[in-house]
């Protein structure tokens, strides 16, 4: 399969449900890919292709479902992983940020040990919506004096302008307009 058709078959399994979590939102659920393997192994190899042209150090999920593809990049890269996790999760000295959620707020930790001053980080995650949660990720390795090379989601819902909360730069793989 070429680079397009991977594209398709992943887009192709992401589910959508309407009004989840609640009326009048289109949920899209990224766990569809997990179910399918020939989707699952397109993405596996999207991933890679595009995170292997990158200058990193060191690869940061966003919990949760930053933790299902970070690790798969960090191993395919030899790099090391680091989650980012909700607040209280982590053991030893961490550093916090709080976003804006839909529904509330939140805070994210990093163990401050994790990253180096001037380490090169590539950011993951599956959904770019109203890029709260990525903000504060963008915020927390700056904290440390690393450098975000790259924001790196699954799916981006364009039309809630997340990416323009980031001066960071952003890579979508599926867009919905």
């Amino acid at each position: 399969m070429d680079k397009e058709q991977k594209l398709e078959v992943v887009r192709g399994a992401i589910k959508t449900y309407k009004n989840f979590p609640k009326e009048g939102v289109i949920y899209k659920d990224v766990f569809g890919i997990f179910q399918n393997v020939t989707a699952m192994t397109a993405l596996k190899d999207l991933l890679v292709e595009h995170c292997s042209s990158l200058e990193v150090d060191v690869i940061v999920g966003l919990d949760s479902r930053g933790f299902l593809v970070g690790p798969l990049i960090a191993l395919e890269l030899q790099k090391p992983f680091v989650p980012i996790r909700k607040k209280g999760k982590l053991p030893g000295e961490v550093a916090e940020a709080s976003y804006v959620l839909e529904y509330g707020e939140a805070t994210f930790e990093i163990q401050t040990e994790s990253i180096s001053r001037g380490n090169k980080v590539l950011i993951v995650d599956d959904l770019l919506a109203t890029g709260g949660s990525m903000a504060a990720a963008v915020q927390l390795i700056k904290s440390l004096e690393a450098d975000v090379i790259e924001c790196f989601v699954i799916m981006e819902l364009v039309y809630l302008g997340g990416r323009s909360k980031l001066k960071s730069p952003v890579f979508s793989l599926v867009k919905y307009d």
